[in-house]
């Protein structure tokens, strides 16, 4: 019976808008007993799928809305009431429909990401092309993606090259250029190209489908304004019910009674602040940003400490080898080879550097006998029967490997021209020295610029990388401290130290290294590099662009959208309270008050709206500047 009148509780609304229509129509023409017969049928009508609400709130020992208004219908039926119990059931039923419709638009972004799922895929099978159902393919399978087809998988690219539109995932339509070892996304679409990939994820683990059930799980979070308003709700609504009848002990006036009890229900200030929520992070999905629900948008917005990892974050992650110096023990090439053995088993950019070198060298090696990383510092391995440490000074020291006044000098050039020098000792001896460097993103100094603008007091650098590499990369961001050479736990530390002197902190990483400090902040952010299953599950903040242009706008939304639950709030009340006075005086009757009641709901909901639309300001007068790294330049503002 429930879910009958739910599926046609639309019907069942324009019914009674339609006996109302008809009742005017009587009225006009004269016939009287009609007209009362038809409002009765109108009140009656409506009351249904309000009633049976309100029976149920009362089987589950709650006072709601509609057992506020299912007795103020009876009581406006029993004193001959009739245009007033059919005009506030039709208004009740209307404005919960226009709620109904209002809050579908602002899951309007999700409903989207959905609609974007591959239904479809081509799969080689026995060397034949097949198309399959998406969730039927297997990890493993060789997928095939022609020009305007969707990506039903994630996977590598093992031959073709294509341009891909990765908004789903990123946010970001311009095309990425993508060819062979390149990773790809399910949801994806190719603009123009040809490319078969290999299936690393399928199902409900790849990307596309954790980002849906990220957003899904986030618009059902409640904020901490939220879970302060139901349980405000919850006292208010039976407080109602008794001053309702306090008014009539009073003035003995039962229909002004009636009407205090209709006019005081709370009906927007409860949907003020999550259809807000809603709004806040279906923009943030939209824009390739996930937020992990209403209680990161209230600490987010509080944030006055932003600290920022370097590698991966501050610059782009994608560091090249500028210099390999030996130092007699082995040729260069060789040397390289065996610090690639040891770093396939490393997860950092500058290992996998190393590796890639190695590859673009044509240079054929395999895996290490054993490893162990040692985070923060670099990594022992032992290859083809030799014992070998790769990292930083850190780890020479402790391993005891004593570093010649030869090898010190030329590292600290390196380290002075802007890289990062990576030392590799084979048996206790230095054997050479690496020289990496990485570039600055883009987009960084504005993005810092704009954080600043919306309330950011202070902004940290953190890195494990050499003092001199941190210095240059502060300096040209005009970040205010930094601190380099640090282990995870050194950065772990340093977040607790800034919340226990009082600041709201946000640190934002790669994922990986950083997922203990992230995860120590206030608030978490993390480098999607499109959606790393670390990044997801470690962060309140999830980048899926890898752009710190979404760091700000995350940042500017969480504070527009508690910004909009206040105002919601105030509108709420204030409404609510110059009703009641003028039910008190005499100046508002139930069915004016349950129309601007209704009009009230509306206003917060379309106030919510305005977050759907919103987007950063751009500051004012920026002068472009440029900062020249090893490895190439970067643009940005000052």
């Amino acid at each position: 019976m429930n879910g009958f009148i739910q599926k046609h509780k639309k019907h069942i609304t324009f019914g009674a808008g339609f006996l109302l229509v008809l009742a005017l129509l009587l009225n006009i023409a004269g016939f009287q007993d009609l007209r009362q017969l038809t409002l009765i049928a109108a009140t009656l009508v409506a009351i249904i799928p309000i009633a049976l609400k309100a029976f149920q709130a009362v089987r589950m020992k709650a006072f709601s809305i509609e057992l506020l208004v299912s007795i103020a219908v009876v009581g406006a039926l029993a004193i001959g009431e009739y245009t007033e119990s059919a005009v506030v059931t039709f208004l009740f039923l209307f404005g919960d429909y226009l709620e109904a419709r209002t809050l579908e638009r602002t899951r309007a972004s999700l409903k989207s990401l959905v609609d974007m799922t591959p239904q479809e895929a081509v799969v080689l099978r026995s060397g034949q092309p097949i198309t399959v159902p998406a969730d039927r393919v297997a990890k493993g399978d060789r997928v095939i993606i022609r020009t305007g087809g969707k990506v039903p998988v994630d996977g590598e690219i093992v031959s073709g090259q294509a341009f891909l539109n990765e908004a789903a995932i990123t946010g970001e339509s311009v095309p990425a250029s993508k060819r062979a070892g390149d990773k790809v996304f399910s949801s994806t679409v190719i603009d123009n190209g040809y490319i078969e990939i290999i299936a690393e994820k399928v199902g409900d683990d790849t990307t596309f489908a954790k980002i849906i059930e990220l957003v899904e799980e986030a618009q059902e979070s409640k904020s901490a304004t939220e879970k302060f308003l139901n349980k405000f709700a919850n006292i208010y609504t039976p407080a109602v019910v008794a001053l309702a009848l306090v008014v009539f002990a009073w003035t003995q006036n039962f229909h002004l009674a009636i009407t205090f009890l209709v006019i005081a229900c709370p009906g927007a200030l409860v949907i003020g602040a999550p259809v807000s929520t809603v709004a806040g992070i279906g923009n943030g999905a939209k824009n390739g940003v996930l937020i992990k629900g209403g209680e990161v948008m209230d600490r987010f917005a509080k944030v006055d400490t932003l600290i920022f990892d370097k590698t991966g974050t501050l610059t782009k992650g994608k560091p090249q080898v500028t210099d390999i110096k030996g130092f007699g023990l082995y040729e260069e090439n060789e040397l390289l080879r065996l610090v690639a053995i040891a770093e396939t088993v490393s997860e950092h950019h500058l290992g996998q550097t190393l590796v890639k070198e190695a590859k673009a060298r044509n240079i054929t090696f395999g895996r290490p006998d054993k490893s162990k990383v040692k985070r923060g510092s670099g990594l022992m391995a032992s290859v083809e029967g030799k014992c070998m440490a790769i990292g930083n000074r850190k780890l020479m020291k402790s391993k005891g490997i004593y570093i010649p006044e030869e090898v010190e000098t030329y590292a600290a050039a390196r380290e002075a021209a802007g890289n990062t020098a990576v030392f590799a000792a084979v048996e206790d001896e230095i054997a050479g020295v690496f020289s990496i460097a990485d570039e600055i993103r883009e987009d960084a100094a504005l993005a810092l610029a704009e954080m600043r603008r919306h309330g950011v007091k202070k902004i940290i650098m953190l890195t494990g990388d050499n003092r001199h590499t941190a210095e240059r990369v502060a300096a040209a961001l005009g970040i205010d401290e930094f601190h380099a050479e640090l282990l995870p736990a050194d950065k772990v530390a340093f977040v607790n130290g800034l919340k226990e002197q009082g600041h709201v902190v946000a640190m934002a990483g790669d994922g990986v290294n950083d997922a203990p400090a992230i995860a120590a902040a206030d608030i978490g952010a993390a480098m999607g590099e499109g959606g790393t299953d670390i990044s997801m599950e470690t962060a309140d903040v999830v980048l899926m662009a890898d752009k710190l242009m979404q760091f700000s706008h995350a940042y500017a939304l969480s504070k527009a959208t508690i910004r909009n639950m206040k105002e919601n709030t105030f509108f709420a009340v204030g409404i609510v309270a110059h009703l009641l006075i003028g039910v008190l005086m005499g100046s508002v009757h139930l069915a004016s008050g349950m129309f601007i009641h209704e009009a009230s709901v509306l206003l917060v909901i379309l106030n919510a709206m305005r977050l759907l639309r919103f987007n950063r300001r751009k500051p004012a007068g920026p002068k472009p500047w440029k900062y020249q790294m090893p490895g190439g330049k970067v643009e940005g503002y000052s």
